[in-house]
């Protein structure tokens, strides 16, 4: 038997130390407690971990919506000031 995880690598719950199976979630070593499961508990990549396409997926730029929101921001603007200016004179 190996002994259990120190943290369930199924549900991140603390594990006893010679448990047979995790009090939270019931896993066992049949179900999870393998050498791969317990590397996975310490946050290092796996040995087929592939680094370049990590970087890609989570660096990759998403197209910015900022010039559609430019125009929008302006528009209200001048339709803002021309309203005021129109109530300001229309007072006077």
């Amino acid at each position: 038997m190996i002994n259990p995880p120190e943290i369930c690598p199924a549900c991140g719950e603390f594990v006893p130390e010679n448990a047979r199976a995790c009090p939270s979630c019931g896993s066992t070593e049949e179900t999870g407690w393998s050498e791969a499961g317990k590397a996975d508990t310490l946050g290092i990549p796996r040995d087929d971990f592939d680094y370049e396409s990590f970087i890609e997926e989570e660096f990759a730029k998403e197209p910015s919506k900022a010039p559609r929101l430019r125009w929008f921001w302006w528009l209200v603007s001048i339709i803002l000031l021309i309203s005021f200016l129109s109530l300001a004179f229309l007072h006077h």
